[in-house]
This record gives structure tokens, C-alpha cells and sequence, in this order.
């Protein structure tokens, strides 16, 4: 087995195991991310009914204008988290469970986390 392959075998066992901690799946709605290297993408997602609410991330036609004027890509992430914070408040829903993904809270996460925060949006 090739060393990336043992990475994403660790990670996929890392994703599982966050999910698990969350506690609460169903109660609330899930808003999950998701990093590439060059994009970030975010859902929320009923558990209880396995549909995806929303979804934003940085190839939405609607914040083409304001990503190109960002100039890393944690400004990139701020501006996928305010948009879906946007979509979550205009539907009522004020709480949510961040679920990470199995990252790091850092970097591009965090900044979609406090972006969420800064709208009012609890979890």
C-alpha cells in the first residue's frame, strides 16, 4: 500500500469517528465541510430525512464577484461561510452541529465556523 493511500484510509477512519462524537445527529441540522486543495465547499444536511437543506462553496456562480477580489484562500472560506449563514438564517434555522469533516479547526475551517458565528447562527 502506498503512503497516500494509508493517509486517506486514516482520514476516512478520523471522518467517522468525529461524526460519532457529534452526539446529537438528527436533532438539528448538519452543516458539513468539505476542503480541496484549491476550493471549499460546506452543506447542511437533515439527517433525519438524508436531504441536503443548502449548500455554498467557492465555485457559486453568485460569489464569483466577491472571490476575486479575495486574496488568500481564508478569505475565500469567510465568504462561503457569510453565504451560508445567509441561506441558514433566511430559513429560520438558528441552530446548527458543525461537523468538520475530520480537519483541523484552523485555517480555512475556523474561518468558516467564526463567519457562521458572526451572523448569529448557534453551534
Amino acid at each position: 500500500m502506498s503512503n497516500t493511500s494509508i493517509k486517506r484510509i486514516n482520514w476516512l477512519k478520523k471522518r467517522i469517528r468525529t461524526k460519532k462524537s457529534l452526539g446529537i445527529l438528527g436533532k438539528y441540522p448538519r452543516l458539513i465541510v468539505f476542503r480541496s486543495n484549491k476550493n471549499i465547499y460546506t452543506q447542511l444536511i437533515d439527517d433525519n430525512h438524508s436531504k441536503t437543506l443548502f449548500s455554498s462553496s467557492s465555485l457559486d456562480k453568485e460569489l464569483i464577484q466577491n472571490i476575486k477580489n479575495s486574496k488568500n484562500k481564508i478569505e475565500i472560506s469567510k465568504e462561503v461561510g457569510f453565504n451560508i449563514a445567509k441561506k441558514i438564517s433566511k430559513n429560520k434555522i438558528s441552530k446548527i452541529i458543525f461537523d468538520r469533516n475530520g480537519y483541523r479547526y484552523h485555517g480555512r475551517v475556523k474561518a468558516i465556523a467564526d463567519a457562521i458565528r458572526e451572523k448569529g447562527i448557534n453551534f
